[in-house]
């Protein structure tokens, strides 16, 4: 109802009532596409309604990763905090917006973040959003139609670009991050610019954007199929990147590895792109070496070039965490790391000590680098872009920081690689800590580690710096360094953010953690409740449970737009071209547009139906379900879950060998047929291996006409982005690591499902 409404006596056309099926958004229009009557909506709506005026807020939606794999994902999310925000459910114990998406933020994000990325040595780090990274990189743009034919927008030059062209303008501008950079070597360019004349950083930046004014320089993004653009080197670590990860499995077995692959998708979109170069043939086998750090043979590992063995779970030490549950889990070293097996973190020190062994010979001298950084989220450039223009299409300047991303000009030291990571760097001590708008001073902590002595590194040069050599003073240095887990940096904290948003009370919110400091050992004896900290917006007093934004709603603090209020309405200069302004009712793409299935054929013998890859039913992620107790329970892998009557329609009986399959790859598997499972709708759990019990396909042939062994569940998805979600330089649309960016859509899909009368292995 937010745009259409019902009628108040205003102009233009509004519904008569509750029951107009002919008028958008009333309850009678949505049982059209939903099948829910509208006296069941109208009741849910007016529960919902009282149920919040009683408890002052208590109505809370919980959701899990489904929703962030439609298409339209933004605009269901929009949709449920819509509800909430006109009841008064955001920032309510008991109330407001909770998705368990998998991707949760390690809650030390102050520490960690500095840690991780080496900025105590004054590293800028490259950070990468994954989906546009692979959607690219892996061609799967090519075989993508304009994103205009499955996502209803108003007909304007912003909402009809291929998805593939807005990658290029969100990486262009600023608003997203893609390596490789340039269709250059970053030393070489420096080298260049230098020779030139250029005698200081700002003069290398200066000879960048010139070369990108003339055009002489491009975006790696721009020219993918371009040797000098591909990725050649890929560490898998912490997932299983080209198995239960690899949304468009079979593109990343051709793009990345030159593998066969049962994928028989045709591209088209050379004549729709613009920005990004479209190469008549197209780049195949782009890496030159892939290692897998990992614990077990999964699918990665399987199609990996080294898989380095690492220490599991209970052999190692390491912490955990997220910012919904508010404990600091530890995990110990039950039994040693076993045979060859290395914990995480002595796997990156070795790789580093070998590195810096090598850098004399190869790599001597200190070395300028370049790394662009996208727009920065809680920060000034939130207000950098205030209308959407293009620099490359002339519309404006080319301005790094501003009209565009920034140009930071970084020295490598390579002789020195491995002693700076096993030591906390001095950055720490002279510039403080933060994350998210925040920031503290912590010198006097970052002295107090250094009196610590069976903890310290020593140089050559006799300086020394706590150790991050062994796993528990990493651990240690994480939990000492973090407002959340060392009480005095909390206080110190909350009282800068008073002084910087002019609310004296938050001053006061640090005072009950002055005295917790929490180091590995003590999580270890017993659970640790971690600080409320400004880093995060849930306020955690006296044993209070977290719930966002309660930090805002109690305390009056603004909130992170623009405005510093909640938003119904987006000004976006993109959001407006797409119609999403305000949260709105888009219809799912159709399989016909969406590109599954414009090359396979149906011979009459398979039905279509909409693919749902749940998260797995038999095992967690892809561990351990090649166990004899789980594969037991799955039948001897995950089953192709059918309604009965789709299963009647085609001849499929339960436990019955079958193909589910589109242009994108096949997947062969045994139907479980259940009355739980609606009409229309297949599901296969995901995270299948492709290590055990494949099938080999009689649908999809070899050159020669030889049957081709299956594949996995996302061997029938592709990448699909949501282009509103590239969008940034603008309020709280800027970049920030694990937080803005686009999903790899894989929900939307469809298939073709049929029975198979031979089972070869």
């Amino acid at each position: 109802m937010a745009q259409y409404g019902v009628g108040r006596g205003l102009e233009g056309a509004y519904p008569a009532n509750y029951e107009d099926k002919f008028a958008a958004y009333t309850p009678a229009w949505q049982e059209i596409f939903t099948g829910i009557g509208p006296k069941t909506v109208l009741q849910i709506a007016r529960e919902w309604a009282s149920t919040a005026e009683k408890t002052e807020g208590a109505c809370m939606v919980i959701v899990g990763a489904g929703i962030n794999h439609w298409f339209h994902e933004n605009l269901m999310y929009r949709s449920a905090i819509m509800a909430q925000m006109l009841t008064g459910c955001n920032g309510k114990n008991g109330g407001g917006m909770n998705h368990y998406v998998g991707q949760e933020k390690l809650a030390p994000m102050d520490s960690w973040g500095t840690i991780m990325s080496s900025k105590d040595w004054g590293t800028v780090p490259r950070l990468q959003q994954a989906p546009l990274w692979h959607y690219i990189n892996t061609s799967q743009w090519r075989y993508d139609g304009n994103q205009k034919f499955y996502n209803s927008s108003p007909d304007n030059k912003l909402a009809n670009m291929h998805t593939a062209d807005w990658v290029v303008k969100s990486v262009r501008n600023g608003w997203m991050p893609y390596y490789p950079q340039y269709n250059q070597n970053n030393f070489e360019l420096v080298k260049e610019a230098q020779a030139a004349g250029a005698a200081d950083d700002k003069a290398i930046t200066d000879y960048i954007v010139k070369k990108l004014k003339t055009g002489d320089l491009k975006h790696a993004c721009v020219q993918p199929d371009e040797e000098i653009n591909f990725p050649r080197v890929w560490f898998i670590w912490r997932g299983n990147a080209i198995g239960t990860s690899s949304k468009g499995h079979e593109y990343f077995l051709d793009h990345y590895l030159g593998t066969h692959t049962n994928k028989i998708a045709d591209e088209v979109a050379g004549d729709l792109v613009e920005d990004i170069e479209f190469k008549k043939e197209g780049a195949r086998g782009k890496m030159d070496l892939v290692i897998d750090i990992n614990f077990r043979m999964d699918t990665s590992a399987l199609y990996s070039d080294i898989v380095l063995p690492t220490a599991s779970w209970y052999e190692k030490a390491d912490i955990n965490s997220t910012d919904m549950h508010s404990f600091i889990h530890p995990l110990s070293e039950a039994i040693p790391p076993v045979w060859e097996s290395k914990t995480d973190w002595q796997i990156f020190q070795t790789l580093a000590k070998k590195v810096q062994e090598m850098a004399p010979t190869y790599l001597p001298d200190v070395m300028k680098d370049v790394v662009n950084s996208p727009l920065s989220h809680d920060s000034k450039d939130e207000i950098s872009q205030l209308t959407l223009q293009d620099w490359a299409k002339g519309e404006c300047d080319l301005i790094p920081g501003k009209t565009m991303h920034k140009i930071n000009i970084v020295e490598r030291d390579y002789t020195k690689i491995y002693d700076k990571f096993i030591s906390l760097g001095k950055g720490v001590a002279k510039n403080g800590l933060g994350a998210h708008g925040n920031h503290y001073m912590c010198e006097d902590v970052y002295e107090e580690m250094l009196t610590h002595r069976q903890h310290i590194t020593k140089w050559k040069d006799g300086t020394e710096y706590p150790s991050l050599k062994e796993d528990v003073e990493g651990i240690n240095a994480i939990l000492k360094l973090s407002s959340l887990t060392n009480g005095k940096l909390a206080d110190r904290a909350y009282r800068n953010m008073a002084e910087k948003i002019g609310v004296p009370a938050i001053a006061e919110l640090g005072m009950p953690y002055r005295d917790i400091d929490i180091s590995y050992r003590d999580l270890q004896a017993q659970p640790k409740r971690y600080n409320s900290s400004p880093l995060w917006s849930g306020l955690m007093h006296d044993g209070r449970t977290y719930a966002a934004y309660t930090y805002n709603v109690d305390m009056f603090v603004p909130w992170r737009t623009l405005t510093g209020r909640q938003h119904f309405y987006l000004d976006h200069d993109a959001y407006i071209a797409f119609g999403e302004h305000l949260a709105t009712y888009k219809p799912s793409p159709t399989p016909e547009v969406y590109g599954d299935m414009r090359v396979t054929v149906n011979d009459g013998k398979a039905k279509v139906l909409n693919i749902l890859t749940p998260h797995g039913k038999w095992h967690i992620h892809s561990t351990y379900g090649d166990t004899l107790r789980m594969l037991t329970l799955s039948r001897g892998g995950e089953p192709c879950w059918l309604s009965e009557e789709d299963a009647a329609s085609l001849g499929i009986k339960d436990n019955d060998f079958v193909e589910v399959y589109n242009d994108h790859g096949v997947y062969v598997t045994r139907a479980c047929v259940s009355a739980r499972i609606p009409s229309g709708v297949c599901i296969v759990y995901h995270a299948v291996e492709r290590t055990y019990n494949v099938p080999k396909s009689q649908i999809r042939r070899g050159k020669n006409g030889e049957p081709r062994r299956g594949g996995m569940n996302n061997s029938f998805t592709r990448v699909h982005l949501k282009p509103n979600l590239l969008c940034g330089g603008y309020g709280q649309f800027t970049y920030h690591f694990n937080y803005w960016g686009p999903v790899g859509v894989n929900r939307d899909t469809h298939v073709l499902v049929r029975r198979m009368d031979k089972v070869e292995y």
